[in-house]
């Protein structure tokens, strides 16, 4: 299934893209709701809530009384932190118990309103972030809500900031017009990316990929979104995983590159990438058939030596190449090198500029990433290679060394 996180501030119209996620068909999983569940009368929560703050919190008909709870812990963060520990953990066994419950190919939407508060964010396939400006939020807790402007302000300062919220955001819905136009939006993300998504996961299947090798200019934005997947990526079996680095052009602040996110995920040797293959396609990023080796280089000329997986992104709205290497082998050792070099070196990255530049009006709009590639690799063996290992010996780079995690 399509795991989604749908989250945001107080007053940015969440819940309507919430409601608007289950009319199209959203098994949606509402964390607000489970978390009155689990403290119902009656229940292990409930009980733990008394054994915590007393019974004083209780109505007279045994339920919980919100408000007094509510007075106990606002603005008190060590007792709020004590309520969040035992809510927060019976929420999220209730919200998986629900999402392991839903159909084959479902997408599923938790409705989490402190996901960022509580780093969630790696459990899901996207983080949807419903946002909108702070004076229009506080504008319509003061319109709809009833609430002074103080009180508004004093709620919001009580969440996440609205700058966590978008870093920790792979879409963001901007909810600053009408109700009409977030809802346009949300049809829109469920057409074009959620339904092909899912459909993707369920067949084990990478996003199409379509037109040559198109160089964009360097996005900002390109390092968090690479660190919000090598997240997710570490937790599909951290036991196995030394570290995922974001690698190729994109990870070089500054360079053009085609909008494509290379990752290297470095395991202990290729049995284990094996193993991790059913793990990895269940995340999004389905094994790439037919790609084989990295091309030997002369410091290394055996092909064996080079071996690796490669697998791709199964979301369309952002594609991502996976390099599966074994640490310490000859590839694993040139990815994260040529990387450095690069970001220290200004006249290796004009160079490198110039024969990207090269390759991709030869191989052109309509013509072949895969000829665009290989086109390079003349380059990387006979002109960065060299470069790049005397850089190396010059300044004393070495590569990490891994413990077992």
């Amino acid at each position: 299934m399509l795991k989604i996180g749908l989250t945001g501030g107080i007053a940015s119209g969440k819940s309507v893209v919430a409601s608007r996620l289950r009319e199209l068909g959203a098994v949606l999983v509402d964390a607000d709701a489970l978390a009155r569940e689990v403290v119902e009368p009656g229940t292990p929560g409930l009980a733990r809530v008394v054994e915590a703050f007393s019974s004083s919190i209780l109505a007279p008909d045994g339920a919980l009384d919100r408000a007094r709870l509510g007075a106990l812990v606002f603005g008190n963060p060590e007792r709020l932190a004590v309520l969040n520990g035992i809510i927060h953990p019976l929420v999220r066994e209730r919200a998986a118990a629900l999402a392991a419950g839903a159909p084959k190919g479902a997408v599923v939407v938790q409705d989490i309103p402190l996901l960022v508060e509580t780093g969630q964010g790696a459990n899901f396939h996207l983080v949807v972030v419903v946002d909108a400006p702070e004076d229009v939020r506080v504008r319509r807790m003061v319109e709809h809500r009833k609430m002074t402007v103080e009180e508004a302000r004093s709620r919001m300062a009580a969440q996440a900031t609205r700058e966590a919220r978008l870093a920790a955001a792979d879409v963001v819905l901007d909810n600053s017009g009408s109700k009409e136009e977030l809802r346009d939006a949300v049809d829109r993300l469920w057409e074009r990316r959620l339904l092909p998504f899912a459909e993707n996961l369920t067949k084990h299947r990478m996003a199409p990929r379509s037109g040559g090798p198109v160089l964009s200019p360097a996005n900002p934005d390109w390092p968090a979104q690479a660190s919000r997947i090598a997240a997710r990526l570490r937790a599909v079996a951290p036991q196995d995983i030394f570290a995922v680095d974001h690698i190729g052009s994109t990870a070089v602040p500054g360079l053009e590159a085609k909008d494509v996110l290379d990752l290297q995920l470095t395991v202990r040797d290729l049995a284990t990438a094996d193993r991790l293959e059913p793990l990895l396609a269940a995340a999004g990023y389905p094994r790439w058939p037919g790609i084989g080796p990295d091309n030997p280089k002369p410091a290394h000329p055996d092909p064996a030596d080079w071996d690796k997986r490669v697998h791709g992104s199964a979301d369309p709205g952002r594609p991502v190449n996976l390099h599966i290497r074994a640490a310490g082998s000859p590839g694993w050792r040139y990815a994260l090198c040529f990387r450095d070099w690069l970001r220290d070196d200004a006249g290796a990255r004009a160079d490198y500029l110039a024969e990207k530049r090269r390759a991709a009006r030869r191989h052109g709009v309509d013509k072949s990433t895969a000829a665009y590639a290989a086109d390079k690799e003349e380059w990387f063996t006979a002109y960065a290679a060299p470069r790049m290992e005397e850089w190396a010996r010059r300044t004393g780079w070495l590569p990490p060394s891994y413990d077992a995690p």
